[in-house]
């Protein structure tokens, strides 16, 4: 494995990179010919270029693209995308390129990665290799969260049909729905020598520093070694809702030292009954579930800048 400064260097001088763009948004297929051009115009040798029309051959793709050898992995897309590239990218001497075409975008806000396209190409050719935290549950790395409660019967819940007449408003459409009948869940962690238990309809626990677009906390990120772990709420319906909205207001001036956050290494999280999980936005399993981290797991390019443990 080369240092961070040696791959940094190998990015900027030789500029080997492969392009993988989910092209099964509207905005992804849009751009896949934007992006391609404005790497080619920044000086890059792209040794590979892919537009993926169908999720399922995402992983496949990427791999594809890995093998071939670049120094810079390129992936356009949402947080699905970027988490999918990251999982293949951990401990490999080779890093990962963002370009944020999706809704939250939550990764490349969390790792400083400019949401407009021609500053997050820029920061390809100008910017610096750090590494950062991956989280992990079981075998599986993520980017951003695990959801336990609600949002993973939002996901295993919502009807395709829907999703296909009102894309990402198919959701809080379900939720809606689901929220009248949702029990609250007796939720126990056990982390770092201590027992936490509350009442909620939903948690999370978080690797990165922001969710749903919106800032955790202030000082909430992926370079620090911590997982947040946080409820929304508690029992009731209306506070569910009333935690949504204050969390989405207010991340930005609150720190993990605030109530309800607990910020520790790992955990092993259960409930009074088997709950579903999301894992970035994808369905997992049940708890009981044990959550860590792999420090220092992924190489990214970031601003130069940017802080880097």
């Amino acid at each position: 494995m080369r240092t961070k400064q040696e791959l940094g260097a190998a990015i900027r001088g030789g500029r080997r990179a492969a392009l993988v763009v989910n092209a099964h948004s509207r905005r992804g297929r849009r751009l896949y010919e934007t992006v391609h051009s404005r790497l080619r115009a920044a000086g890059f040798t792209l040794l590979g270029a892919y537009p993926v029309d169908r999720p399922g051959e995402l992983d496949r793709v990427l791999a594809e693209a890995a093998d071939l050898g670049p120094d810079l992995l390129v992936a356009g897309g949402g947080d699905g995308t970027i988490g999918a590239a990251a999982r293949l990218l951990a401990h490999r001497d080779m890093a990962l390129g963002l370009l944020p075409l999706g809704t939250t975008n939550n990764f490349a806000r969390t790792v400083g990665v400019p949401l407009d396209l021609d500053a997050a190409v820029g920061l390809l050719t100008d910017g610096k290799v750090i590494d950062v935290d991956l989280g992990l549950i079981g075998d599986t790395r993520f980017t951003n969260h695990v959801g336990i409660g609600l949002s993973a019967d939002i996901m295993l819940t919502a009807p395709p049909r829907l999703k296909r007449v009102v894309g990402r408003l198919a959701y809080p459409l379900t939720a809606l729905g689901l929220l009248a009948r949702h029990r609250p869940l007796r939720v126990t962690v056990r982390a770092e020598g201590r027992e936490h238990g509350f009442d909620t309809h939903q948690v999370y626990v978080a690797n990165g520093g922001f969710h749903a677009g919106r800032p955790i906390t202030a000082d909430a990120n992926a370079d620090d070694r911590l997982l947040v772990a946080y409820p929304v709420g508690g029992p009731s319906r209306r506070g569910l809702l009333r935690e949504t909205a204050r969390n989405a207001a207010a991340g930005h001036r609150r720190t993990l030292g605030d109530k309800p956050f607990l910020a520790v290494r790992q955990l092993w999280l259960e409930t009074d009954r088997p709950a579903r999980i999301e894992v970035d936005g994808e369905p997992y399993g049940e708890t009981p579930v044990r959550i860590g981290l792999d420090p220092n797991a992924l190489r990214v390019m970031a601003a130069a800048d940017s802080p880097d443990r």
